[in-house]
């Protein structure tokens, strides 16, 4: 069974990671909904998928003055009540020119607000009540080594959050991920986490962390994580390969070596509207990923769509 990872909620239809994107998402059919993680000044987790505001808020029209040398305006700085004063929209280009995705929900409407972690797993526990249903959590601690620089320590805030709510292991429908390898170590290690830990994969110029991805998907690498970690969550294009010899697309030597070390793997991100073009369609790059690759989950922005072509690839 591959599971389907909304990420960052319904984002592929409302503004991401809203309450409302997390509902939508859970009404979609998600397996598991994700939850990106950064820090509040007076230490509350908050779900964002990046350390600053500019490019999913309001913030510049808010707070004019608080943005630092850089000209970002950065989470951080703000306390949980300031920033529920923000409206959040749809993701806007790094100029704030405009969408990043023009086709979704219409750029800088609605009235959408960042919500925090116990806020998003007080829903979705709600819901699976309401329900009946079992849809699990998925959170990414974001920028841990960044956070501690600041004088704060994310994991520990995120931890207490969560073994609140009693997730604790598998069992407990949850995975957690994060792209700095040191600090899924150190919540084994050091927090003595049972938590099923999935180490991101991205690529160096990403600088998500001091991490060296180039050696993390060599056959070495996949062995180390496999010391600490339950799977892997790569960018999508790191598990396959274009043949020289036909053109033909098969898979790459991470997959390979995941395999071999009992990783599972959960690749991000699929998207409808932008996916890699050696897949002549969506519906293509969903069938390979399902039955050629056999990949355990998917991040996608469109959980439905995605369902229904994974439902279609097995027939």
């Amino acid at each position: 069974m591959t599971i389907l990872i909304a990420h960052r909620g319904a984002s592929g239809y409302v503004p991401e990671h809203t309450l409302c994107s997390v509902a939508f998402a859970y009404g979609l059919g998600a397996d598991f909904i994700e939850q990106d993680i950064v820090l509040s000044k007076d230490n509350h987790p908050i779900v964002l998928h990046d350390i600053h505001l500019d490019q999913v808020t309001n913030v510049a029209e808010i707070y004019p003055d608080r943005k630092r040398i850089d000209d970002h305006w950065y989470a951080i700085d703000f306390l949980l009540a300031e920033l529920k004063q923000l409206r959040v929209h749809e993701r806007g280009l790094m100029d704030n020119s405009g969408p990043v995705y023009p086709k979704r929900f219409p750029y800088k409407l609605g009235r959408f607000e960042i919500p925090t972690l116990q806020e998003e797993i007080d829903l979705i526990k709600g819901l699976n009540q309401s329900t009946g249903k079992n849809v699990g959590i998925y959170p990414e601690i974001k920028k841990p080594a960044w956070h501690r620089q600041e004088g704060a320590d994310i994991t520990q805030f995120t931890l207490e959050v969560l073994t609140k709510n009693n997730y604790q292991t598998i069992a407990d429908n949850i995975y957690l991920q994060c792209f700095d390898s040191s600090e899924l170590k150190r919540v084994k290690d050091q927090f003595k986490s049972t938590l099923p830990l999935i180490q991101l994969i991205g690529k160096n110029s990403w600088r998500e962390s001091t991490d060296d991805y180039d050696k993390m998907i060599s056959e070495q690498g996949c062995r180390e994580i496999a010391n600490y970690a339950v799977g892997i969550g790569p960018a999508l294009d790191l598990l396959f390969i274009t043949s020289s010899v036909d053109n033909t697309i098969v898979p790459s030597r991470l997959s390979i070596y995941a395999k071999n070390y009992n990783l599972m793997m959960h690749p991000f991100t699929f998207r409808k509207d932008s996916f890699p073009l050696v897949f002549a369609t969506y519906q293509e790059m969903i069938a390979w990923f399902a039955n050629e690759l056999n990949v355990d989950g998917l991040f996608t922005d469109f959980v439905d769509v995605t369902q229904e072509l994974l439902a279609a690839s097995k027939e």
